[in-house]
């Protein structure tokens, strides 16, 4: 249930706050802290008992350029270079102004997590992830979104951010003007609590798991497997809409072509990128595996039984295994060893003809740089030798990347692009920087949205109420 009532002027709430944020997942609480800091006292509304969100199930990586992290590597980065990767990705589809502003206050706010709030952050080294030319993923040294997030809840407790867990926020309470005057949760126990607010800023996530929004803006992947949290109700965007919000990019999502089945457990794209293939039950490549991983997702559930298998060797294996994820499917068994492409096919129950064809050609164009039909260049240097590592995956939703139009201060956008009084928006519950479709996304981008404009959004709201409080004194 989300739901917009004009009954807020003349409401009474039980208690109030200079600043409520809804959402208790990377944006929520990077937002959270980012207004600790500039001193306004704030709370985060989280549905959850535990909360966790679709950054718990991430890989937790946050891309950022000029940071000393990547200095101290030799990464010669910048927001402009940044900024035009995205864009590239993207087909020029993404607002450019809030691409320039995520990309410069990138690094600023990675290196603030890391000496503020003491997270753990290392750049992620020897490869690049489709679309970004240069090194400037940032991670905790498990590299997952789990220990991302245990990470920012030890940073909020040691802050004094309250957060507010198993609170499900139902209602907005609004005036004729659309500034919101407070909201009402309800408990566990089915009591309804109301808590005025002076700003508000929606940090719950897209709506990933709606099947109604999903069927209504990407009925490609209606049927599709949701490998997200399913909290991602996409209250941001009704509630939006009942206020007359703008709406960009609704077909915009994050899919993700290589999902262990039926383990799902997600396989870093560091195994394609590294000179991994993947073919299907028929035997055969059938894409560009370089393209990226969210337009993959689509590409692999066209095949038979909507599967393909991932094929890597010993060396790709090892590098893998400092992915947590990755070490987790591997004790799983859901790793499998061939000592040839023979037995391969015989093992996985695939045509032989065309399985020692696929490998054939792929040692030809591995050994003279070659280019395939599908336009990837297979580098010698990263060429697969026997024995084969396999895993089954499928294709999958990650999280929907359109939402709620926002100015490159966080704040909401009406379909006239006036800015709402008083809320605010980050992460996917605003709008992305992945274009209008799948193919936009670029690893990193949901928690690029997520981090940086939490914070950007959390340090504007938090200057909102310096302001009122300025002008009423």
């Amino acid at each position: 249930m989300a739901d917009v009532k004009l009954d807020g002027a003349t409401r009474s709430f039980d208690f109030s706050l200079p600043l409520v944020i809804i959402g208790a997942g990377a944006c929520g609480l990077v937002a959270g802290l980012a207004a600790k800091s500039m001193g306004i006292d704030a709370v985060v509304l989280e549905r959850d008992a535990i909360p966790r969100g679709s950054t718990f199930m991430s890989s937790g990586f946050v891309p950022a350029a000029g940071t000393r992290f990547q200095k101290d590597a030799g990464v010669d980065d910048s927001a402009d270079i940044m900024a035009a990767d995205i864009l590239r990705k993207t087909h020029h589809e993404a607002d450019p102004e809030i691409v320039a502003q995520l990309a410069k206050a990138s690094g600023e706010i990675v290196e603030w997590l890391a000496d503020e709030h003491g997270i753990p952050f290392e750049l992620v080294e020897g490869f690049l992830y489709p679309g970004h030319s240069r090194m400037r993923m940032h991670c905790t040294p498990r590299r997952t979104g789990e220990e991302l997030m245990a990470c920012l809840l030890n940073a909020a407790e040691k802050a004094g951010l309250d957060v507010l867990t198993e609170a499900q926020v139902i209602t907005l309470h609004t005036d004729e003007e659309k500034r919101v005057h407070g909201l009402s949760y309800r408990r566990p126990d089915g009591a309804i609590e109301q808590l005025g607010c002076q700003t508000l800023v929606l940090a719950c996530n897209g709506y990933g798991g709606n099947p109604d929004l999903i069927a209504r803006h990407i009925p490609q992947m209606k049927d599709a497997l949701y490998f997200g949290h399913k909290g991602n109700q996409g209250e941001a965007v009704l509630w939006g809409e009942a206020m007359n919000a703008s709406l960009k990019d609704m077909g915009a999502y994050q899919g993700h072509g290589s999902l262990a089945w039926p383990h799902q457990t997600l396989i870093s794209w560091a195994v394609m990128m590294q000179g991994g293939i993947q073919i299907n039950r028929e035997g055969r490549r059938f894409s560009n595996e370089h393209g990226g991983y969210s337009e993959q997702a689509a590409v692999v559930l066209k095949q038979p039984e909507g599967i393909a298998f991932n094929i890597f060797d010993a060396r790709i294996h090892e590098q893998v295994l400092q992915f947590e994820d990755y070490h987790y499917a591997f004790n799983t068994g859901a790793v499998r060893v061939f000592d040839s492409a023979e037995a391969l096919a015989e093992g996985l129950d695939l045509p032989l003809e065309d399985t020692r064809a696929t490998f054939d050609e792929m040692e030809r164009l591995q050994a003279e740089a070659g280019t395939d039909r599908f336009g990837r260049r297979f580098d010698p240097k990263l060429r697969l030798a026997a024995p084969y590592y396999v895993i089954r995956v499928t294709g999958a939703l990650f999280h929907t990347q359109g939402g709620l139009e926002i100015s490159t201060d966080g704040r909401v956008l009406d379909t006239e692009g006036h800015p709402l009084p008083n809320l605010y928006a980050g992460g996917g519950a605003a709008r992305g920087v992945s274009g209008a479709s799948d193919s936009g996304y670029m690893s990193g981008n949901g928690l690029l949205s997520a981090v940086v404009m939490g914070a950007i959004a959390g340090r504007s709201a938090a200057m909102a109420v310096n302001d009122a409080e300025t002008t009423s004194v």
